[in-house]
């Protein structure tokens, strides 16, 4: 039972570490600015449970499939520094906030678009908590040390759930100056973790292919 518990709150810090709810919710904020609260909230479940799905799917065949489409987690870093970098250049510019969706159906399509990418992938479920979760589930050796994995992850991205609702009570005391402010401020930010993201995953597939030739 001790054995389990240190477990399930190993799991749990690592993952609330990596995914990093707190450290998301600005960019949540300046994504969903136009949107309602209760489009807003719907944008926030619908990722959350995209995120959630992600992770337990890669948790228990990530390197399966990984290895079948010869992908690396390297790779994966590439490519969400690529898209940080992109949303972070539009949030400087502010072009995230000039999005308009007054219509329903416009706001239906704009809730399906974001909440899937970037904000499930690679924002909540990025390469850290996947590669994570892939290293967690390979060491979960019995059943009760899986279920714990799994609703330690469960947990995590509740809270996420519950910390990204908050950001309507923020917008709403910010304003629209403020929201301008914090949007360039967090697209300076989304941009360096870009680099970060980016670099990280290109210095070791360089390494490899110097140590090759």
């Amino acid at each position: 039972m001790n054995d389990l518990f240190g477990f399930g709150l190993l799991v749990f810090t690592s993952f609330f570490t990596l995914i990093n709810p707190i450290g998301t919710m600005p960019i949540f904020m300046t994504m969903t600015s136009e949107l309602d609260k209760e489009h807003r909230n719907a944008t926030a479940r619908k990722a959350t449970i995209a995120a959630f799905i992600t992770i337990v799917a890669f948790a228990f065949s990530g390197q399966v499939l990984f290895k079948f489409f010869g992908i690396s987690v390297n790779s994966f870093r590439l490519v969400g520094g690529v898209i940080f970098f992109q949303m972070g250049m539009d949030m400087l510019q502010a072009r995230l906030a000039s999005v308009k969706v007054r219509t329903k159906a416009a706001k239906k399509s704009y809730i399906e678009d974001i909440s899937i990418t970037p904000l499930a992938i690679p924002m909540i479920s990025g390469p850290g908590s996947i590669t994570n979760a892939i290293i967690m589930m390979e060491d979960a050796e019995t059943v009760q040390a899986k279920a714990v994995l799994i609703g330690a992850i469960f947990l995590v991205l509740f809270i996420t759930y519950l910390i990204l609702l908050s950001s309507s009570k923020i917008l709403k005391i910010l304003g629209n100056t403020g929201k301008n402010v914090l949007m360039r401020l967090m697209g300076l930010i989304v941009m360096v973790i870009a680099a970060e993201f980016f670099f990280s995953g290109l210095k070791p597939i360089v390494q490899d292919m110097l140590n090759i030739n």
